[in-house]
């Protein structure tokens, strides 16, 4: 079954990366996509995160022979729309606690209601249960160490976009 994990991505972190690795295992075919929201402010475009994504894959040993990975721009308009055209009768979602689950879950059954879409949760790892991209974007902004929570490819991009 192809599914997809979609998300902003604005950076790809750690916690990202496991549920992907873990989609993958579980997948025929695990499909990245990168969601533009225009109300929202992003660090990097939307290119620019397929590429950090890409090179996180690669350089992540649990996904850089995988295979069945791919990442694609969402154009806009609805998810449902998106997974019908490329034939994802499901999507992924990590969730990290409670909070997340009540958020995720009237999208989830919406989704469901409009076309049929599933959603499968898959709880993330907990040593990332504090990790998003905006705790990561404030933390590195403010001088803080996010080593070991975002990949490689992320801190050198964060670095050379320096603080805002």
């Amino acid at each position: 079954m192809k599914v997809v994990c979609p998300g902003s991505y604005d950076p790809i972190t750690m916690g990202h990366l496991d549920i992907i690795a873990r989609s993958a295992r579980m997948f025929a075919e695990v499909v990245v996509a990168v969601v533009h929201n225009p109300a929202k402010s992003g660090r990097f475009d939307p290119e620019r995160r397929a590429d950090l994504i890409g090179a996180s894959l690669a350089a992540d040993e649990r996904t850089r022979e995988a295979g069945n990975i791919s990442i694609d721009l969402v154009p806009g308009g609805l998810l449902v729309d998106y997974c019908t055209s490329i034939g994802a009768p499901a999507v992924v979602k990590g969730l990290r606690s409670g909070t997340d689950f009540a958020y995720e879950l009237p999208m989830a059954l919406m989704n469901k209601h409009l076309s049929d879409l599933e959603t499968i949760f898959v709880p993330g790892s907990p040593e990332f249960e504090h990790v998003s991209s905006s705790l990561i974007k404030e933390v590195h902004d403010g001088g803080g160490d996010i080593r070991g929570l975002v990949p490689d490819p992320v801190m050198t991009a964060l670095g050379a976009a320096g603080a805002r």
